[in-house]
């Protein structure tokens, strides 16, 4: 049975890869005692942390972090008539922690979510895995069978296009997690007791034209590459819809990724998730979704986005164009959706105005 690392076993001191170029986006309703766990790790990086819920309610912070604290007071404050982008009572709201950040990566963790054992036993600094995965690059136009190229003791294999080997721009990064794994309701209430125990020493490129359902409890992305698609949605109070925003985000990042040119990878690193949410909550925020997704995958899986379409900001509102045209006869909901995301990149194209119209890829 997979157990987190204890205290003790994560306490070896970490080398802190681009510390200074690096922001750890957390988003909670409750006090950051999981903090104490990831202390050897994190406490050197900058924290982002998006309080959802009760503004008037004080999250505490475990000394020695060095962070700074939104929550929906300062997110209406700071953004105006655009903070209706932002989704209330969701942790989609820790995408307000991507916009205001400054620096060129992101970490994004849930509270819920522990150090990791590796089979030795060894706690796993995630972040480092994360960091690895992004400042290697990404095979998305060939498939290779021996997995990441650029891992320690791994290369291209036999009949590999020598043509390809350079691989492209890593902009996303994707981690797993042991113990209760990321499953749907439906899914939960059929196998309860079901938990990840399997350690799988393995990175992949996830490969051009294939979308993956995207989780954000355990993620790390270029924020220069592809932050301005990093939006998850509007979900939770007010909304017919929850628990499909880190997913929205994941299918819109891979087409944007795709048409631009760059990568993203899943595989290492693991963190121990350590608490099941409750399967009937879950099934109420998620039933909708489950049905509209039949609908939505196979709209992303045939969008297209023009040539002219060469920054980050120009792919998200062309997508969003689409959503209004196409996913609008699904439910009014995507109507509201689409017209959201034009008002993000707006909001963050207000708080990031260097970035704004600069090309992220070449149109592929």
């Amino acid at each position: 049975m997979a157990e987190p690392a204890t205290a003790r076993e994560a306490a070896a001191p970490a080398v802190a890869l681009l510390k200074d170029e690096l922001d750890i986006v957390i988003p909670t309703i409750r006090n950051l005692d999981f903090l104490e766990m990831w202390r050897p790790f994190f406490q050197p990086y900058h924290l982002i942390i998006v309080q959802d819920g009760d503004p008037s309610k004080t999250i505490k912070v475990p000394e020695g972090f060095d962070y700074e604290l939104y929550n929906r007071n300062d997110i209406n404050r700071i953004l105006g008539p655009k903070a209706s982008c932002i989704s209330f009572k969701d942790s989609a709201c820790r995408c307000f922690g991507y916009m205001v950040s400054k620096k060129k990566y992101i970490y994004t963790i849930d509270d819920d979510c522990f150090v990791a054992k590796d089979p030795s036993g060894k706690a796993i600094n995630a972040l480092e895995q994360h960091i690895k995965n992004l400042l290697s690059p990404s095979t998305p136009f060939f498939f290779n069978t021996l997995y990441d190229p650029f891992r320690e003791g791994a290369d291209f294999v036999r009949g590999y296009p020598f043509s390809l080997r350079e691989g492209v721009s890593t902009a996303v990064s994707h981690g797993l997690w042991l113990n209760i794994p990321d499953y749907d309701a439906p899914t939960q209430l059929v196998k309860p007791l079901e938990r990840n125990t399997r350690y799988v020493d393995a990175v992949l490129t996830i490969p051009k034209g294939t979308l993956f359902p995207m989780c954000g409890m355990n993620l790390a992305f270029d924020r220069e590459l592809i932050g301005p698609a990093m939006y998850f949605g509007l979900m939770g109070d007010g909304q017919p819809i929850g628990r499909y925003d880190d997913m929205w985000a994941g299918w819109c990042i891979k087409v944007i990724c795709d048409h631009l040119g760059l990568g993203v990878k899943t595989g290492l690193p693991y963190i121990y998730h350590s608490k099941a949410s409750n399967p009937f909550v879950n099934l109420r925020k998620e039933y909708k979704g489950i049905y509209w997704q039949e609908e939505i995958i196979p709209f992303f899986q045939q969008a297209v986005l023009p040539k002219d379409c060469t920054s980050v900001q120009k792919c998200y509102i062309e997508l969003a164009k689409q959503v209004k045209e196409k996913l609008s006869k699904v439910d009014p909901y995507f109507d509201k959706l689409a017209d959201a995301m034009v008002t993000w990149i707006g909001a963050w194209d207000e708080l990031n105005p260097t970035g704004a119209a600069l090309p992220n890829g070449k149109a592929k």
